[in-house]
């Protein structure tokens, strides 16, 4: 057997480096589930490094080793809901064969994501406000699912499913409605989110010519 040969079979070669990969894979997640906790339970002002890493078996210097500071923690995570949301809307917009159906879908869609998610929600609703800015409809995320909206609404006008009007104002009116009532749904026990998406989507079509 060629040096080659036992160096490409030998099992432990890459053992050091891929428990390392695993190890630092295991402690970032597990900071971002205790600020995801903690961010939801005290909101962004009331949540320190301290309350995050006290939920978790890390020590507190260990959280620097990923992360500069809370402001870091809470961004990284507001990507992850805003990453995984905008891929679901966008698959229910594109499942839509009429534009009702792409506007039902995507409130069904949002709504329902928040109600099987309620620490989600009360990590991104802890975001407003923060630093004096109103952030409802500001941060990166949402403005790249609004962007994507309204391309989806442009397509269907091109094609016809919808009367051409302004698509910006469209997508931000579309957008207002679903944090207006999202607010008042995710304070209803119970969470209702069909009723919720049904009622938001027959006030949308109301005001609108198809």
């Amino acid at each position: 057997m060629s040096l080659d040969s036992q160096i490409t079979a030998d099992p432990f070669v890459d053992k050091p480096a891929t428990k390392r990969a695993n190890n630092r894979a295991t402690n970032q997640d597990a900071i971002l589930r205790a600020a995801r906790l903690v961010f939801a339970e005290l909101g962004y002002g009331g949540t320190t490094v301290r309350d995050i890493i006290r939920r978790t078996d890390l020590a507190t210097g260990t959280f620097y080793n990923y992360f500069d500071n809370k402001e870091q923690v809470f961004l990284a995570l507001n990507t992850q809901i805003g990453e995984e949301l905008r891929a679901l809307l966008a698959q229910g917009r594109q499942q839509a064969k009429t534009f009702e159906e792409l506007i039902a879908n995507n409130y069904l869609t949002y709504f329902t994501y928040f109600a099987n998610n309620p620490q989600n929600y009360a990590l991104t609703r802890s975001n407003r406000g923060r630093d004096g800015a109103n952030v409802n409809m500001e941060g990166p995320q949402v403005k790249a699912g609004l962007a994507e909206m309204q391309a989806d609404i442009e397509q269907a006008m091109q094609l016809g499913r919808v009367s051409k009007m302004d698509a910006a104002m469209l997508t931000a009116a579309i957008g207002g409605v679903a944090f207006s009532i999202l607010d008042d749904m995710m304070q209803r026990n119970p969470v209702q989110p069909k009723q919720a998406a049904e009622f938001a989507t027959r006030l949308f079509m109301s005001g609108i010519s198809t």
